[in-house]
């Protein structure tokens, strides 16, 4: 269904869906089916061949999922995008759909650690190499570009540094190139639109701000529709050159009849169908529930955030505030340029009196939840150099942006007062 709105509180509410046609129901139903009845055998054949669109088997899609994608796509302003399991997955999919053995992409510094993880080791190997390079100069990225890079890849709002991400500097550099922009927007939905800025893959772990609720585990991609793949064939044989694993299609081709979505649709009916990162029905039905609220909670998670970071600023135990609002310099620029309507709802900051000072705060809090993830409504801190960069050496943490002291907050949407209540009395108890 078509909505004639561009307004985010709009599209998460009816992009893609009104009622159920059998029963009028209002609610996305969820579909917990594994396969589809063909209406007859040309019906089949004609699904199968491509030659038109529509449910075949749940791994590949599912009419719940759907309604998902078709919303993102909607909020994002894309061609289309694929529903998957995980965050995780999605960020795999996005690369091993055009990148195989022998190729490269060239990767932001600032990701988070799983899917540094995934980069530096586990597609190594497959066989892809994965180039980092420091996004505070956009060229590094065209510096490090030979024949064989298959995309740049970044994170609109990392943690910890929560340095926004040049996406038009480095869209530019890889369009003059042939090579897309892949941008993980999960800290920054509503507040940052990637593909307007030139960015023409987006990708999110829908477990974060999308879901809000903290009880599903997904992920989505998002095809802008906006990369000329045929026009650098060279570049992109895996969408170029007939595909064995799906009787010789050419995907630039097979799409044309359906619009710009060689990418997705190759993404959906290859690799989601041979690796089964499907994302499951009810987990979508609930991805849909918190899109819903979306626009709103984002609202909130950025003016609480906000008010965190004026309040630590002035704290005596804190030692320094991470966050966009008090960055300066081209950092402050991008923040600006890129960030409409907050700064999101990431704080970090820095305990002057360390790693002992950080495990006081976080064994003191009462309201905010200890745990590895950001994005839900519910507010969420975490002491990463006991953590999730634990593992790593003192000069290997402090070059991701992690000190002994440093806190990473995922600020709630509860009330303010009580926000800040919570974190004083933790404070106080860190400085002993």
């Amino acid at each position: 269904m078509t909505i004639d709105s561009a307004n985010p509180e709009t599209l998460v509410l009816h992009a893609g869906y009104r009622s159920d046609p059998e029963t009028n129901a209002v609610a996305v139903p969820i579909y917990q089916t594994t396969a589809y009845q063909f209406e007859h055998s040309q019906h089949a054949e004609n699904l199968f061949a491509l030659k038109e669109l529509g449910n075949i088997y749940s791994r590949i899609m599912n009419p719940t999922c759907a309604v998902l994608e078709e919303r993102v796509t909607a909020l994002e302003g894309g061609a289309a995008a694929l529903a998957v399991s995980s965050g995780q997955a999605a960020s795999a999919i996005a690369i091993q759909n055009i990148a195989r053995n022998g190729d490269n992409i060239v990767s932001s510094t600032d990701l988070y650690g799983g899917t540094w993880n995934l980069f530096a080791n586990t597609l190594k190997n497959f066989g892809i190499e994965v180039r980092f390079v420091d996004p505070a100069d956009p060229n590094a990225f065209r510096q490090a570009t030979d024949a064989r890079t298959r995309a740049y890849y970044a994170e609109t709002l990392p943690n910890p540094k929560l340095k926004v991400f040049p996406i038009r500097e480095v869209a530019d550099i890889g369009n003059a190139l042939g090579v897309p922009l892949i941008v993980d927007n999960t800290a920054a939905p509503i507040i940052c639109k990637p593909l307007r800025h030139g960015a023409h893959i987006v990708v999110y772990s829908a477990t974060k701000y999308i879901g809000g609720h903290g009880t599903s585990i997904g992920g989505i991609i998002v095809d802008g529709g906006t990369f000329d793949w045929e026009k650098h064939a060279e570049r992109f044989p895996l969408l170029n050159q007939p595909d064995p694993s799906y009787h010789g299609a050419v995907w630039t081709e097979a799409v044309k009849p359906l619009g710009p979505i060689a990418y997705v649709l190759k993404a959906r009916v290859t690799l989601q169908r041979d690796l089964g990162y499907a994302q499951s029905p009810f987990n979508a039905f609930q991805f849909i529930q918190g899109l819903e609220t979306l626009p709103l909670r984002m609202r909130e998670h950025c003016r609480n955030t906000q008010a965190v970071a004026d309040h630590l600023a002035d704290h005596a135990a804190v030692e320094t505030v991470i966050h966009p609002s008090r960055q300066n310099g081209e950092a402050k620029r991008r923040a600006d340029t890129y960030l409409q309507g907050g700064y999101g709802g990431l704080v970090g900051f820095e305990l002057k009196a360390g790693m002992e000072a950080g495990r006081r705060f976080i064994d003191a809090l009462k309201m905010f939840y200890h745990v590895a993830n950001i994005g839900d409504a519910r507010s969420l801190a975490i002491h990463p150099a006991t953590t999730t960069h634990s593992q790593l050496s003192a000069e290997e943490r402090l070059a991701t942006g992690v000190s002994d002291g440093y806190v990473r907050l995922s600020v709630g949407i509860e009330h303010i007062d009580d926000i800040l209540a919570d974190l004083d009395q933790a404070l106080a108890a860190a400085a002993g």
